[in-house]
C-alpha cells in the first residue's frame, strides 16, 4: 500500500512538470512517505529525519512527511523535527497537489482547517515497474487484531468505487502493465454500497475478470491480503473459474494456536483456517499460499509455539513474513501482561524461518521439471543477458533472452534450482502478449 501510494504521489508531481532528482541532496523537494506497521520502520524514518534536518542547515529545500507515521504522531514530529514543512495523514494526500503549487508559485501553502476526507488517486502505476502495478480498492481496516496500529493510523474501512477500479485497469493496462495486484489491508472484505445495490469482493472480481477478457491489457490478477474470515465459498469458485487469477493467495495466519489466535482478536480457529486451506487447494488444486506469522504474542506458551509449527507442517506454505512480536502503542496488546523475553522470542522466530527454508526448498524442488507460464518482467541485475520472470505461483526464474521479451508471457521449462529461483534454459515468448 505504501509503495502504490508513494507512486500516485510521484505521478501527481511529474503531471505537474517536476522530475525526479539525481540524488536526495540535490532535490527541491523531498518526500517521506511512511509507515507505522513495525516499530522498525518509524526508527528508519527517524534516522532519514536526522540526515535531512543536517542537510537542511546547508542549503534550503521544501521536506514533506506523508503517510502513517504522520498521521500518528502529528504534531510531535514537528516539535521534534523543525526542518519538516509539510506533514499529510493518511487521509491528506489530495493536499499534495496544493503543496505544489504552493512551492511553484514561490509561497507558502496553509491547509485549511477541517479535517481533510480521504480520496483514492486516480492511478497507482509506477514507473519503475513497467509491467506490474498496484490498484488499491479499499482503505483503512475495521478488525482491530489486538497487536495491529492500522485501523488506528488509517481508520475504518473504505471501498473504492467499482467504475474507478475498473478505469484503473484500463488506464495501466493501455500503458503496458501486464499484471495487477488488488490492494486492501483487508482486501477481501470490499463491499461497495452504490445507488445499483452492493457489489462484495467476488462480484468485484468477476467484473475485472469480464473487462479482461475483453481487453487486451492486463491479463494477470493478484490481490492482497486476504483475512481468513472473508473468505467464502463463493471467492473460491470465482477463482477458480477465471484463469486471470494468478494460483497464489497470501492467506494471513499469524498463528496456529486457538488461544493466541483469540487474544490476538484473528476471529478465526486454527481448525476453520485449515478447512478452509483444504477447500482452497480442493478447487485450486495448483494454488500456492504464503502468510504472515507472528511469534512471541504475549502469553505464547512453549504449547502455543508447538502449535504454531505444526500447522505449518500441515499447510507447508511457498514462503511466510516472519516477525516476533514487538509492542505497539496505542493497540489493545500493549497493556497485555506476560510479555515474553526478547531471547525467548528470537529463538522461537528462528526455529520458525528454519522449518519454512525445508517447506519452501522441498516445494521448489518438487517442481523442477514442470512446465510453466511466466510474465518476464526485467533483466538480471548480474547477467544483462538473463531475464527476470516470474509465474502465477509467485515463483522467480531466470531465463536466458532478448530485452524484446520484456512485459511478454512465456512458457518455460523449470530445469534447475539455485537458491529460491529457478532456472530455465529455453523459453517462447508471445510479442504483445498474445499467444
Amino acid at each position: 500500500m505504501n509503495l502504490a501510494e508513494s507512486a500516485a504521489l510521484a505521478l501527481s508531481a511529474r503531471e505537474r512538470g517536476w522530475q525526479e532528482a539525481e540524488s536526495a541532496d540535490q532535490a527541491d523537494l523531498i518526500l517521506i512517505n511512511t509507515c507505522s506497521v513495525r516499530a522498525t520502520a518509524e526508527q528508519r524514518v527517524r534516522g532519514r529525519l536526522d540526515h535531512h534536518s543536517s542537510i537542511k542547515k546547508k542549503r534550503p529545500f521544501c521536506l514533506v512527511l506523508a503517510g502513517c507515521m504522520a498521521q500518528r504522531l502529528g504534531t510531535t514530529l514537528l516539535s521534534d523535527y523543525p526542518a519538516i514543512d509539510y506533514l499529510l495523514g493518511t487521509t491528506g494526500r489530495s493536499q499534495f497537489p496544493l503543496i505544489l503549487e504552493a512551492l511553484e508559485r514561490g509561497v507558502s501553502f496553509t491547509a485549511s482547517d477541517e479535517e481533510p476526507v480521504f480520496s483514492f488517486s486516480p492511478v497507482h502505476a509506477d514507473e519503475a515497474s513497467p509491467y506490474r502495478s498496484f490498484v488499491p480498492i479499499m482503505h483503512g481496516c475495521s478488525n482491530y487484531c489486538s497487536y495491529c496500529i492500522v485501523p488506528y493510523v488509517r481508520g475504518p474501512e473504505i471501498s473504492r468505487d467499482p467504475a474507478e477500479i475498473l478505469q484503473e485497469i484500463r488506464l495501466v493496462g493501455d500503458r503496458g502493465i501486464r499484471e495487477i495486484t488488488l490492494l486492501g489491508q483487508n482486501v477481501n472484505s470490499y463491499l461497495w454500497k452504490g445507488p445499483e445495490g452492493t457489489l462484495d469482493f467476488p462480484g468485484l472480481l468477476r467484473r475485472i475478470a469480464s473487462q479482461i477478457t475483453d481487453s487486451g491489457g492486463v491479463q494477470w490478477v493478484r490481490f492482497l491480503s486476504s483475512h481468513p474470515k472473508d473468505v467464502s465459498d463463493e471467492l473460491i469458485r470465482v477463482l477458480s473459474e477465471h484463469s486471470c487469477f494468478c494460483r497464489h493467495i497470501h492467506l494471513c495466519v499469524q498463528h496456529g494456536s486457538n488461544r493466541i489466535l483469540e487474544k490476538m482478536n484473528r476471529r478465526y480457529s486454527r481448525e476453520h483456517y485449515l478447512d478452509l486451506v483444504r477447500k482452497i487447494r480442493s478447487e485450486l488444486p495448483q494454488v500456492s499460499l504464503s502468510t504472515d506469522l507472528l511469534v512471541g504474542f504475549p502469553g505464547e506458551t512453549e504449547e502455543d509455539f508447538q502449535e504454531l509449527l505444526s500447522l505449518m507442517e500441515e499447510v507447508k506454505f511457498l514462503y511466510a513474513y516472519m516477525y516476533h512480536y514487538n509492542p505497539r502503542e496505542g493497540t489493545a496488546a500493549w497493556a497485555l501482561p506476560d510479555r515474553i523475553a526478547d531471547k525467548i522470542k528470537k529463538d522461537r522466530l528462528q526455529r520458525v524461518i528454519s522449518l519454512q527454508k525445508v517447506h519452501t526448498t522441498s516445494i521448489l524442488r518438487s517442481r523442477v521439471g514442470q512446465e510453466v507460464r511466466v510474465l518476464i518482467e526485467g533483466i538480471s541485475r548480474k547477467n544483462a543477458d538473463e531475464l527476470i520472470s516470474r509465474t502465477e505461483r509467485d515463483e522467480m526464474v531466470v531465463v536466458r533472452g532478448p530485452s524484446s521479451a520484456l512485459g511478454s508471457f512465456a512458457t518455460l521449462n523449470l530445469s534447475s534450482l539455485r537458491g529460491n529461483t529457478f532456472r530455465a534454459e529455453h523459453f517462447e515468448f508471445a510479442p504483445n502478449n498474445v499467444e
